[in-house]
Order: C-alpha cells, then structure tokens, then sequence
C-alpha cells in the first residue's frame, strides 16, 4: 500500500520493469488471464478511487495468493487493508476455516470493497477492526496464548511504523510463520539520492530503507526480498 498518488513515473504501477510495455505483457500473459473474476471487479472498482496507488499491484497479489496456498495458514494479520484487494486474494486462498484479522484505520475504505467481499462468500474469514495498528497488536500481546498464535502476517501499512509492527510479529507469529512486508523499495527511490525522489515519497524512502537494513540483519528470521510490484520482503521466523 503506496501512501502516495503522485502519477509522476516514479510511482507507475509497473513494479520496476524499465517499461510500461514489458509489465503489460507480464500482466496480460500470466497475471490477469489467472485473477479471479471478483478480484478482478475489486481491482477495477479501485482504480477509479483517487488514492488507487495504495492497492496490492496484482502480480505481487498473485505471487502471494501462491504462498498462502503453499503454507496454508488458519491465523493471519492483515496491517492495512485499504478496499480490501489483498485482504479479499488472502481469504480466497487460506482454508475455509482459516481467519484473518484486518486492521486500518478507515472503514470507509474497507467497505468499498466489502460489497465485492461478500460475494465472494469469504466475509465470515475476516475480523475488521477500525484502528491504528500498534494498539491493537498491544492488545493482543497482553495475553501470553496470543504469543505464536498466528501463522500469516500481510503488512502494506505506515511505512514509518514497520519496524514496530515488525517487533510485535516476531512475538505473534510462530516459529516458522511467514511475514511479508509490502513496498520495500518504495517505488526504487531507495537507490535514490534522498534530493532526487519526490517530496512526498521521503519519509518513506527513509524509513524504508532503515527497515529493509534493519530485517536484512535480523538473526530471528530468513528473508527474501523480491521486485514485484513495489518490492515485497518475505520473512520467515526461525527463533
């Protein structure tokens, strides 16, 4: 989840394919032809909002919808939902009994695509819950059983609050849980001189770049950053 809509190149929804050409065809040929359709609507419908960027770019939502299914977790976290693409993609492909707690701070948002949700017949999967993230994650680490109770954790959030978010996962999902963090290269300004990325996009590069530092030399955890969309990192727990 971009926090930026700026249409300016830098924040294309292209990943970061050198061409709008090369990422279509990426799109048309593997990603799209294999999309459910009522992802598909819900990718649609979000296009049309004014803060669109802030979506799961569909080739990250297909790569992750293969994990889930690999991995097969029954508790997740979801830390920014947005209208819901990710969270809908997630629900679709954890078990039937499998839940997931969502957490963003505008319902409004959420219920966009709630309408789309719902006819996917995944509602009963989700736990929304309207509020800033750290809270919550607070609230659940009051009672020890919570402690290595997830198997999941999808974070596309505050980029200045991965690392805070990162230390509570460590302690809520197990040992061998997954936790994947969207946006690790932030549109590719992390190569960037900070003068030479957009205003906007600075605060993000800097807590971006200290994050992807910061899990790249965490000894509770293996990593795999991969450049689809804007940079997804998969960390796995291992202490």
């Amino acid at each position: 989840m971009a926090n930026y809509n700026s249409q300016d190149s830098v924040t294309k929804k292209m990943g970061l394919l050198h061409t709008e050409e090369l990422y279509k065809y990426l799109l048309e040929t593997s990603v799209y032809p294999r999309e459910p359709e009522l992802l598909k609507e819900l990718r649609e419908l979000t296009a049309s909002h004014p803060l669109s960027m802030m979506s799961t770019a569909p080739d990250a939502g297909q790569f992750l919808a293969m994990l889930l299914k690999l991995i097969s977790p029954k508790s997740t976290i979801e830390v920014g939902v947005y209208t819901g693409y990710s969270l809908l993609l997630t629900a679709l492909s954890i078990p039937e009994n499998g839940k997931i707690m969502a957490i963003d701070v505008s319902r409004e948002y959420y219920e966009m695509g709630l309408p789309v949700i719902k006819r996917a017949g995944v509602e009963h999967k989700i736990d929304f819950i309207e509020s800033e993230a750290v809270p919550v994650l607070d609230q659940l680490l009051e009672h020890p059983g919570n402690e290595g109770g997830f198997d999941f954790a999808f974070v596309d959030a505050d980029k200045e609050n991965y690392w805070n978010y990162h230390e509570r996962l460590m302690k809520l999902v197990k040992v061998g849980g997954i936790v994947v963090y969207d946006n690790t290269l932030w549109g590719g300004t992390v190569i960037m001189e900070e003068e030479s990325s957009l205003e906007i996009l600075r605060p993000g590069r800097a807590a971006t770049i200290e994050l992807n530092k910061a899990l790249a030399a965490d000894p509770r955890i293996e990593i795999s950053q991969v450049p689809l969309g804007d940079g997804i990192t998969i960390c796995r727990r291992i202490h």
